[in-house]
């Protein structure tokens, strides 16, 4: 049943792998990782995107996407089993280098014109 821990799995119900040793933790980790900056990339090919649609500094800051973004995900941890102020922080910061980014891209669209 999902979010019941059994043999080899997390209470989430994820496939966890038991590990013997502190390098195979950080092996795991680093697997996670790897998987982690493929989604951020594809994140970011996203944000670009939006960035088109966006006409003014505000659409790019957009404050009221960022507290949207930032509930739901609180939830999704809250549902997974994560803590919901770690997962808050990872996604501000991550919303923060993204829309710094897009203002860059805004600034270079605003010059072209």
């Amino acid at each position: 049943m999902p979010g019941e821990s059994g043999p080899g799995s997390n209470e989430r119900g994820l496939a966890l792998r038991e590990c013997q040793s502190l390098a195979e933790v950080r092996e795991s980790i680093d697997a996670i990782d790897r998987e982690i900056v493929g989604l951020l990339a594809q994140r970011g090919d996203y944000v670009r995107q939006a960035a088109v649609f966006k006409q003014t500094t505000e659409d790019v800051k957009a404050p009221q996407r960022v507290e949207a973004v930032v509930k739901k995900v609180r939830n999704l941890a809250s549902e997974r089993g994560a803590e919901p102020e770690v997962v808050e922080r990872v996604y501000r910061e991550m919303i923060s280098a993204f829309v710094a980014q897009e203002m860059q891209e805004h600034s270079k669209k605003a010059g072209d014109e």
